[in-house]
């Protein structure tokens, strides 16, 4: 009998999912639109019926371990996930035990850059590491804390905000009721709303003139940068330092090994791995300079945030065998 995981990425745009084996291959996959649904239980129930035609597909020599759900404010602990600022349901959505009842299997949920790092620790370059920080810069910007091996989950089941810890408290308006958190800089989104303030600064030709915000993407930006667009060049080092800057910070609380980015700005990447590093080595504290990585995640492929949320349910038996044996010792 082959063991198989499901594994569902929920963005604020669309719902990525797949079925997965113990190596990573993806056997089937597929997605839904998040926003089509104007009540969840309408959504989930799309969500359920997509799953179980992949799993009809599967060979009768298979069977569905369990259930690993990456998605924004989502609670390891609970398995709900709790007033998600980019999604259009409000309040407190009981999603791993929906699915635990419809699939009669374990749901293991938690946010998507939690995902992410369990996904670095098993399929990608963090893989001998046990302490590193995975960054995920897509419309929000995510955060995932690997300590001693181990996921960093928190008191209450959602450590590792660092998208809303603050780079300026009157600064710009953010979905979570705050303002100048980090994600409103450093994100997909975040460098837009840099680009369209840098325009109205400068004077100097930029081909992103007369592009509308919502046609405006960080491929354009990227593209732009490479043939010297000054604007577009300006907006990568403004983001890039912010964080950096942050980076430093998160060093000085967590002595990561390694820092990965993943993401649509990742891609960017020299374009903003160079200034994040220059800013994070200017601004840490001299012990750690020239100690801490920051690398491109193994994981930046379409298949990626189906991979993170299925392997939390590989992930997360070994880790409970880890705690065990470590108790039974004292």
């Amino acid at each position: 009998m082959k063991d198989l995981t499901i594994g569902i990425d929920i963005g604020g745009t669309n719902t990525k999912y797949g079925i997965v084996d113990r190596e990573g291959n993806v056997l089937h996959q597929g997605n839904i639109p998040t926003t089509d649904h104007e009540e969840f239980q309408s959504y989930f129930n799309a969500m359920a019926e997509a799953l179980q035609a992949g799993i009809n597909e599967l060979p009768d020599d298979t069977r569905i371990m369990g259930i690993g759900v990456g998605a924004a404010n989502g609670n390891y602990y609970t398995g709900n996930i709790e007033r998600a600022t980019n999604l259009k349901w409000k309040g407190v959505l009981p999603l791993a035990r929906m699915f635990k009842d419809q699939f009669h299997v374990p749901c293991i949920l938690t946010n998507d850059a939690n995902a992410a790092a369990v996904g670095e620790m098993i399929y990608g370059n963090a893989k001998n590491m046990k302490d590193f920080v995975v960054i995920t810069l897509g419309t929000g910007l995510g955060s995932g804390f690997v300590c001693n091996g181990f996921l960093l989950n928190g008191h209450h089941g959602i450590a590792g905000e660092v998208g809303h810890t603050s780079v300026n408290p009157n600064g710009r308006y953010c979905n979570c009721g705050k303002r100048g958190c980090l994600e409103t800089y450093v994100s997909a989104t975040g460098v837009k709303r840099t680009v369209y303030k840098l325009l109205a600064d400068h004077l100097e030709p930029s081909e992103l003139r007369g592009i509308s915000f919502e046609d405006l993407n960080t491929k354009m930006i990227s593209e732009a940068a490479h043939r010297g667009d000054v604007v577009a060049n300006e907006a990568f080092e403004y983001t890039g330092r912010i964080l950096g800057m942050k980076l430093a910070e998160t060093v000085v609380h967590t002595d990561p090994e390694a820092i990965f980015l993943f993401g649509g700005l990742a891609m960017a990447g020299d374009l903003i791995f160079r200034p994040t590093i220059k800013h994070m080595e200017a601004n840490l504290m001299p012990l750690f300079r020239g100690k801490i990585k920051v690398l491109p995640s193994a994981m930046q492929n379409q298949a990626a945030p189906i991979l993170g949320a299925s392997s939390l349910v590989w992930d997360y038996p070994d880790k409970l065998q880890l705690k065990l044996n470590w108790l039974n010792e004292f």
